[in-house]
């Protein structure tokens, strides 16, 4: 059975048992605790802390994860990935382990025919917790399941919490028996490699405390309603009924390994070195693949880095496979995107802009390995000169770090030179590291106050309603005042302050636009100037500002008011992003996603995957192509719809944006159609006008476009006309002929520039054998030291030196000193000839003694070096400290 029939068979089952399908929420956490998604039940989070109350009573999806606590473990093992897909069904306080338990029987040993997944009944265990007696009730009375088939564990196997306090629940998990040559018998508690878990039954009943993360927390109470959380590891139930023995053999990954092993030249299952490698080429190309679909690019920071990671990896171990540079991930990619694309039907949509994205990573990735390996090459190089054979395990995790060099990589490159890695104190600092990073992730803040304080607020404030689309100012009531960080009844005149209210015209900062700014006042009491507004968790949206005057209580009737004109500018460069968005996929192909965006008053970016800049032409055309429907003045009208309408109408969803089961579509007529949030124009010709100031690199892949819109827009057209203007007038050419007119000026001006320099050059190089023949001798060595013309530039100096020592020749020990002040910052040149540094004098040691005199510091070669400083008027003294060293040498 393959996998994408798995996932469709598990929720055809729950969808006919009442439960409502939810897409996959995106790998990208919205939870600000949060990265990636880890775990199914995330993105229902909410529902079950409270914060906000679930659409559905019962739900079920098949949801998208990715864990990277394990990721050098990848491939060592078959079991370990960085992707997986966790199928569940879920109940908001609707059914409980009496619902929960039989339905998951009934799928697991329906057979086939019937749309089950036909599991021998005699092959299944269960555990239960402790002392759970009614699960195992209704286990043995309900579902049939014999008492030695029924196992009961303690906390740290089958009880349950987030690791913090809140809910939290004891757990019945289904195990397979897979038979006698996987293990020893005994049930789970006895073999967990021939007794493979399957499904975990978690029943939300109770509150914890403070505590361990596993255990060691207090039990405060039990929930008002119960909720049911289960996972079935996609993969792992893949194996299985696919009769394989590890998920790297599964239609999925199996079919990448396989694909990577031809790339290659190599086969699966004969070398486990091979072997390892392969899977982690395999779990990183699909991972990779699943990430920049959903809007991730590489990058040093955060899920950045994570793919950063996978791909340079894969690269690499690709590379060690094949001894070849010219295998390319760009196969492999297609290969995962063919695989997934029948659960995902995006990647297929969006292969051009993933590509894109992959293919530009591995490019960047050449180079940086070019760089690394110097890095490499220098500390090898130390490490051998002082007679070790040990490379430090800091210069591993600076490589690793810096470079994202695997350290398996570094390990290679040092074994070809004789060396081992000091790999204990990489381990140390990469746990570290690790550790800095889960202490940073726990203390989490977002604005001023801990997250914890948001969601206590949410328990009692609720969802804020948004009233923006229509309304520029409301009526509404504090729900909650937050000051310093924790909740307050009160804020004073002064106060900087966080305020929840209950319905709100203003946009808080998302997709790219800006948050409103403006006030929110109590009647004759108090007035705060908003100038942010953010939604720290779903369906809450924090005012924050000062109190400006009086005080603002917590059940205030106030009224909110956004700065109406300055809305208005956002929203012109809000759809002004639609617009460019769509020239710019005209211009470039289906590749050209959105990567990013800004929209402010009158200014925007726009950030897009793209495989090459764009000239001055492209820029042209797609200016002019938004500027053309602008005067077409098309009316912007909105509708919300379910994702699967939309995306039937053919509106555009956002690379790697996150939706709901409800979305909003903004429809500008046959040119745009898109799915956003924000607030728009009602018609194109409100833009007036739009204007392009350029593009740029902004990552990996991913270009940038700037633009001016409506007045800015205008303001900057009319000042580039007057300076237009005054150019005409000054060369007294029409504006027509400027551009060729002014290209003659430049290339007359270069000429003249560089036969300036020639004549200069020469100049200096006149002296060049009147100061050889002046030299003096200290002992027998001779010395130059010369003031050039100040003006002289470094490489003029350069030129003076090395002409005098040729002049002076290698019969005797010569040194050459020349110095200038080219700007207000003097210069300073030394040459030494091969005599006189056998005798024990060296340009680098002679400059850094004239340098120290001119307050700066300088260096180079034992032949020649430069240096310089800051007092222009210490040169003399510069040049005879040089003399007196030399004289003190000989």
């Amino acid at each position: 059975m393959e996998t994408a029939e798995i996932a469709r068979r598990f929720l055809a089952f729950f969808e006919k048992n009442g439960h409502t399908v939810v897409p996959s929420a995106s790998l990208v956490a919205d939870d600000p605790t949060l990265l990636f998604v880890p775990a199914g039940m995330v993105p229902f989070k909410p529902y079950f802390l409270g914060q906000a109350t679930a659409p559905h009573a019962r739900a079920t999806s098949a949801q998208k994860c990715i864990r990277t606590i394990d990721i050098d473990e990848v491939g060592k093992t078959s079991r370990h990935a960085t992707f997986f897909q966790m199928l569940g069904n879920f109940s908001f306080g609707d059914y409980f382990k009496e619902k929960a338990i039989p339905l998951a029987w009934e799928l697991l040993t329906s057979s086939i025919a019937d749309g089950g997944f036909g599991f021998d009944p005699e092959r299944l265990w269960v555990t239960v917790y402790l002392d759970d007696d009614e699960a195992e009730d209704i286990w043995l009375n309900t579902v049939g399941v014999p008492a030695e088939r029924i196992q009961r564990r303690d906390m740290e196997d089958n009880f349950w919490s987030m690791g913090v306090p809140g809910p939290c629940g004891p757990c019945s998990e289904i195990y397979y028996d897979r038979g006698p040559e996987y293990g020893a018998e005994g049930g789970p508690i006895a073999d967990e490699n021939r007794y493979l878990e399957v499904w975990n039954l978690v029943f939300m009943q109770f509150e914890r405390g403070e505590g361990g993360a596993k255990k060691d927390y207090p039990i405060l109470g039990g929930l008002p309603r119960p909720n049911i959380d289960t996972g079935m590891g996609l993969e792992r139930m893949a194996a299985l009924l696919q009769g394989v023995d590890n998920i790297y053999e599964t239609d999925t990954l199996g079919r990448i390994l396989r694909r990577a092993a031809e790339l290659t030249g190599t086969e699966y299952g004969r070398d486990e070195r091979a072997d390892v490698m392969l899977r982690v080429v395999a779990d990183h190309m699909r991972s990779a693949t699943m990430l920049v679909s959903d809007g991730v690019t590489p990058g040093n920071e955060k899920g950045g880095y994570v793919l950063r990671r996978i791909v340079r990896r894969s690269i690499r171990n690709l590379r060690l496979l094949s001894g070849d540079e010219s295998v390319r991930l760009h196969d492999l990619t297609q290969t995962a995107i063919d695989v997934m694309g029948d659960q995902y039907p995006e990647l297929r949509a969006d292969a051009a802009a993933i590509h894109g994205v992959i293919d530009a990573e591995e490019k960047n990735f050449a180079d940086t390995l070019r760089s690394g390996t110097t890095l490499f090459n220098r500390a090898a190089a130390r490490t051998r000169e002082s007679g070790g054979t040990e490379f430090s395990g800091a210069d591993a995790f600076q490589l690793h770090d810096t470079y994202g060099f695997p350290i398996d990589l570094t390990l290679e490159m040092a074994a070809e030179q004789g060396l081992r890695v000091d790999e204990d104190a990489f381990r140390q600092l990469m746990q570290r590291q690790k550790e800095t990073a889960k202490r940073d992730a726990k203390a989490k803040k977002l604005g001023n106050a801990d997250v914890s304080t948001y969601a206590r607020l949410a328990e009692t404030a609720g969802r804020t309603e948004f009233l923006g689309y229509t309304e520029s100012e409301s009526e509404a009531r504090v729900l909650g005042i937050i000051v310093d960080g924790e909740s307050a009844g009160a804020a004073r005149a002064g106060d900087k302050v966080e305020l929840v209210l209950d319905r709100t015209p203003f946009y808080a900062e998302s997709g790219g636009q800006l948050a409103d700014k403006g006030t929110v006042a109590v009647d004759g009491r108090g007035v705060v100037d908003v100038d942010d507004v953010q939604k720290p968790l779903m369906g809450m949206f924090v005012h924050r500002g000062t109190v400006r005057s009086g005080e603002i209580v917590v059940d205030d009737v106030v009224h909110a008011a956004i700065d109406a004109d300055r809305r208005v500018s956002v929203s012109r460069s809000h759809s002004a992003t639609h617009l460019i968005h769509s020239a710019l996929r005209n211009a470039l192909g289906p590749s050209a996603g959105q990567a990013g965006s800004e929209n402010q008053p009158g200014r925007l970016r726009f950030d897009f995957t793209a495989n090459r800049s764009l000239d001055a032409a492209d820029l042209a055309h797609v200016e002019e192509e938004v500027n053309t429907v602008l005067a077409r003045d098309i009316e912007v009208q909105y509708m919300e719809t379910t994702l699967d309408k939309a995306l039937q109408m053919g509106a555009m969803a956002m690379f790697g944006e996150k939706y709901g089961d409800r979305v909003r579509v903004v429809d500008m007529s046959d040119y745009s159609r898109e799915l956003c949030g924000g607030t728009h124009v009602g018609a194109t010709g409100q833009l007036g006008l739009v204007k392009l100031l350029g593009e740029s690199s902004v990552g990996s892949g991913v270009r940038r476009v700037e633009a001016l819109v409506g007045i800015d827009a205008l303001r900057r057209v009319s000042t580039e006309s007057a300076l237009v203007g005054q150019l005409s007038e000054q060369l007294k050419a029409p504006r027509e002929e400027l551009p060729q007119r002014i290209d003659t000026m430049v290339t007359r001006l270069r000429s003249a520039e560089k036969e300036i320099e020639r004549l200069r050059a020469a100049q200096v190089l006149q002296a060049s054998a009147g100061l050889a023949s002046g030299a003096r001798e200290h002992g027998s060595t001779l010395v130059v030291a010369h003031r050039a013309p100040d003006g002289t530039g470094a490489d003029d100096l350069r030129k003076l030196a090395l002409d005098v020592r040729g002049r002076l020749g290698e019969n005797s020990p010569a040194v050459v000193a020349v110095a200038s002040v080219p700007g207000d910052r003097p210069v300073v040149v030394v040459a030494v000839n091969k005599t006189a540094q056998a005798a024990g004098l060296k340009a680098g040691e002679l400059v850094g003694v004239a340098a120290r005199a001119l307050g700066g510091g300088g260096g180079g070669k034992p032949d020649i070096a430069q240096g310089g400083g800051t007092d222009a008027s210490a040169v003399e003294a510069a040049l005879r400290a040089v003399e007196q060293r030399v004289a003190e040498a000989s």
